[in-house]
């Protein structure tokens, strides 16, 4: 696809060399810097369309995630979180399309929301766990504000930061496989394949079917491969169901079937639902391992996503400098707070928002445009509650195989790095918590260098880490020696 280069500027209002900015601009064109980042309004309006087809799964996914029990045994009603999704989806993609005025989008991260469904609502109401997401957002302004943001980022060794992605990417795809059924707790073992060793029942073959088409239409460069791929998997699902004596209670999420009128009023029912305090029975190391773990969710993406559409857009220049960088940055941390306040998780920057720019999108037009699709999808939830469970886990599973790319960055001959992120990856999956996998990381990473004689690479940042972390894996057997209850 032929697309017309633009030379990268600092500045939303400078036109690159070169560029023709025409006379009688409209009001749309002047606002959202059109022509002068070389773009049209069909492009940006194409770009917006192309984006949100892309990422629209997640009206799926993060309901899924989220749909557990939280420490008293409640749950959060589908429509209500559907709505939540969508509507938080919506408002800081908008927010980022005519404030940050940069063609990305924004939806609930699924990592965040891994961490508030394995470790936030085990041990606290679902409304606190939307209060820790709102303080994780606060926190992430405030690093923006201060520029602390990309000093941290920096501070943090990038094997790491990789090891990071790939263990959420595999803490992401076990949800998948559990929530469709192929992964149960083993009777003789751990874990097993389906309940008994086997798979049983038509709707985890369904999964299954989902899960190799979106893999293999991947493998074709198929533009909205995993969108295509639900799409195809519920109806599937419909067919079979209606054509095969099915026990509704095979299905996880209920039979695939429209119940009443397609489209619907917005539940906005979880709206609000949020609670500061009441941590007592938490305990103040657990609170703030889990903020801590938040702000990891939702940190070390963004910036680098950030920067690598703008690039693609040409937008930013060599030293990853674009226009409206600080203002996407800090729309990014709001996603924290304005996914808490809807109940629907904190909102990030998406890698998709790339497949817009490849269709020529350059300017925040395109996210208006994706976000105002984000808000049309609020009045027809009866439609997204059809995909069955397992048809969407399959796309949560090859997310997981996508964040696992970061593999090849990683250099698995150097010792210090290899170990590091082996129990960062392992240990995020095969202890449920993500923290785990991050705190190992971090003191390995330092215990290392130690023995090698290099702890001066470190940094002081990464020494305060490790000291948390081995405080935080200590915690209990400290507290039982002192006799702390």
């Amino acid at each position: 696809m032929t697309q017309q280069s633009v030379e990268p500027k600092t500045s939303p209002e400078s036109a690159g060399p070169g560029s023709r900015v025409p006379a009688g601009r409209s009001w749309l064109d002047r606002y959202f810097h059109i022509s002068e980042r070389g773009s049209t309004v069909a492009r940006e309006l194409r770009g917006g369309v192309t984006t949100f087809m892309a990422m629209a799964y997640i009206l799926l996914l993060n309901p899924l995630i989220l749909g557990g029990e939280d420490v008293n045994g409640h749950l959060l009603g589908q429509p209500g979180l559907i709505t939540a999704t969508a509507f938080a989806a919506a408002a800081t993609t908008l927010l980022m399309g005519f404030v940050g005025k940069v063609p990305l989008a924004l939806a609930a991260g699924l990592s965040v929301s891994g961490v508030l469904a394995s470790q936030v609502a085990p041990s606290m109401t679902w409304p606190q766990a939307m209060g820790m997401c709102v303080i994780y957002g606060v926190v992430i302004c405030l690093l923006v504000v201060t520029g602390l943001r990309e000093m941290i980022m920096n501070a943090i060794p990038l094997a790491l930061k990789h090891g990071i992605t790939m263990g959420i990417g595999l803490f992401i795809a076990l949800i998948g496989l559990y929530k469709a059924g192929f992964v149960h707790q083993g009777q003789a073992t751990p874990v097993s394949l389906g309940p008994a060793g086997e798979l049983a029942g038509w709707p985890v073959l369904i999964f299954c079917v989902t899960l190799l088409l979106i893999f293999m239409l991947q493998a074709r460069n198929v533009p909205g491969a995993i969108l295509i791929g639900i799409v195809v998997g519920t109806l599937v699902a419909i067919v079979i169901n209606a054509i095969v004596d099915i026990d509704p209670k095979q299905w996880s999420s209920g039979p695939p079937e429209l119940e009443g009128s397609a489209v619907s009023t917005p539940d906005f029912s979880l709206f609000g639902n949020v609670e500061f305090g009441g941590w007592g029975d938490v305990g103040v190391m657990t609170v703030g391992m889990i903020v801590f773990t938040l702000v990891l969710a939702g940190f070390f993406d963004a910036m680098a996503t950030i920067i690598g559409v703008g690039t693609e857009a040409k937008l930013a220049d060599d030293k990853g400098r674009m226009p409206g960088l600080s203002k996407a940055l800090f729309i990014d941390g709001a996603g924290g707070v304005i996914g808490g306040v809807a109940s629907g998780s904190g909102q990030t920057v998406f890698v998709e928002s790339a497949t817009g720019v490849g269709e020529g999108a350059r300017t925040g037009l395109a996210s208006a445009v994706t976000g105002l699709f984000f808000a049309a999808c609020l009045f027809f939830t009866p439609l997204t509650a059809i995909v069955p469970t397992e048809v969407a886990s399959a796309a949560l599973v090859v997310i997981g195989a996508m964040m696992m790319q970061n593999a090849r960055h990683v250099d698995w001959g150097d010792r210090s790095v290899a170990i590091p992120v082996f129990l960062t990856v392992v240990l995020m999956p095969f202890t449920y918590t993500i923290t785990t996998g991050v705190a190992a990381g971090v003191i390995a990473y330092s215990a290392i260098k130690l023995a090698q004689g290099r702890a001066r690479e470190v940094g002081a940042f990464m020494w305060g880490l490790t000291v948390i972390f081995i405080v935080f894996f200590a915690l209990n057997p400290i507290e039982s020696w002192l006799g702390v209850h």
